[in-house]
């Protein structure tokens, strides 16, 4: 016979309430749907659609039996690679010294918060994980307010006014950008302003620049070129280079935080050991770089820049309140304009928008009250991702005028029934 046992009594306060990560949640939930064969635009998970590179899944091939365990705080061939990589594409002062590898940025994220004693900083809205980490890690956390008018991108005088505001003790300010949900990216003028205020109040700035590569115009800049001595720089394989399953995250440190990348190590040999063997070694190529690299990147950004245009053309012609994204591949849609008719369909929070949606479209977003906004902030992350991206890319390069409808017919698709969906509370 089993007992009942209440479970609430065998878990760290701290955790009970967590819930699994939602960008996982949906894309298992439209998984189930499509296989009850129903038509599911898949809009919700952040997964890149492209390949990854042909020079790189070689390189995994030519490493495949690499078996051995590799030194906790990775390959040194690639840590001195991603050092190169930074000094080149953000003219940072590093070498191999300065970076650790991990099985994805997320674990290095996690550690990160882990070890060092301070309150986290988070703009609000971001991605899904960076709360739940800091409920794990059982550290105070902070949300500072954004600005439609400021993309939802931090604003230095908004950072300042609550680090004056409040508790001594150190910091962790988390900035992402391109973001995850908005698609907005920081301009130089305001990475110079962010890192005066973190200057100011000894902030250590945790930069989550996973999706810096997919600047739609290669544009990106790093914090840690205005705020070194301070800056930790997250990237890894996941976005730019379409490898998300294979988990390899990098963190490259400031010299003078030599510290924390040990501890770090510390804390990843009993606990993850090493990354896998096989894809620190393919990883190489990727940070490497070269021609094949900067082609794919061109053609990537192309594609999802003209899918990004033609969504936001749709989406303001609907009266769909949203920045334009200059980055990634998502885009943050805002239907407060319609709150008054959706409550009179019973539709008050973002989870009952994004259900109702689901049900009656088959379009999967993602509620922003996953991002840390008010649940009755009527709004969602959208993910323009679901389509070939190896055909898009042989298209692009074939016919560099090519139309979002060809690129992503699946995903205008989806733009559209959004629209149409919406247009019925007018």
């Amino acid at each position: 016979m089993t007992e009942n046992v209440n479970t609430e009594f065998l878990v760290n306060d701290h955790i009970i309430g967590l819930k699994p990560s939602a960008t996982l949640l949906i894309n298992e939930q439209s998984k189930n749907l499509i296989a009850k064969g129903e038509v599911v635009y898949k809009l919700g998970f952040g997964q890149s659609p492209f390949p990854v590179p042909k020079v790189v899944v070689e390189a995994l091939k030519n490493n495949a039996h690499q078996k051995d365990y590799l030194p906790v705080k990775g390959l040194f061939d690639l840590r001195e690679s991603v050092a190169n990589y930074h000094a080149r594409k953000h003219g940072l002062t590093c070498d191999a010294e300065d970076v650790f590898i991990g099985p994805g940025s997320k674990e290095l994220l996690f550690l990160c918060q882990l070890i060092y004693c301070g309150e986290l900083l988070i703009p609000q809205p971001s991605w899904v994980s960076y709360e739940p980490q800091a409920q794990l890690a059982n550290k105070k956390f902070s949300w500072i307010p954004t600005d439609f008018e400021d993309g939802h991108l931090l604003n230095a005088v908004k950072l300042d006014e609550h680090c004056m505001q409040s508790e001594q003790g150190s910091k962790i300010l988390i900035l992402n950008y391109p973001s995850n949900p908005t698609g907005s990216s920081l301009s130089v003028k305001s990475l110079e302003e962010i890192a005066v205020v973190a200057k100011k109040h000894n902030l250590l700035v945790l930069s989550d620049e996973i999706y810096g590569e997919m600047h739609h115009d290669g544009n990106h800049h790093s914090i840690a070129k205005y705020y070194p001595e301070g800056t930790i720089v997250s990237s890894g394989l996941s976005k730019w280079a379409g490898a998300g399953g294979w988990r390899l995250g990098t963190f490259t440190f400031p010299k003078r935080m030599r510290w924390l990348l040990d501890k770090m190590g510390v804390v990843a040999s009993e606990t993850f050991s090493a990354t896998s063997a096989p894809i620190q070694y393919a990883a190489i190529a990727a940070f490497n770089g070269g021609e094949e690299i900067d082609q794919y990147l061109k053609s990537s950004r192309s594609i999802l820049k003209i899918i990004a245009a033609a969504g936001s053309t749709i989406l303001t012609d609907n009266n769909i309140k949203h920045n334009l994204p200059v980055g990634g591949f998502y885009l943050m849609p805002t239907f407060n304009n319609y709150k008054d008719n959706f409550q009179k369909r019973n539709i008050i929070t973002s989870v009952q928008l994004c259900d109702s949606l689901l049900k009656e479209t088959g379009v999967a977003l993602l509620p922003l009250s996953a991002f840390g906004m008010p649940e009755d902030f009527l709004g969602a992350r959208l993910s323009y991702v679901d389509f070939d991206g190896a055909k898009a890319i042989e298209l692009i390069e074939s016919n560099p005028e090519a139309k979002a409808s060809e690129l992503a017919p699946k995903v205008m698709e989806a733009f559209h029934l959004m629209a149409q969906w919406t247009s019925e509370f007018n």
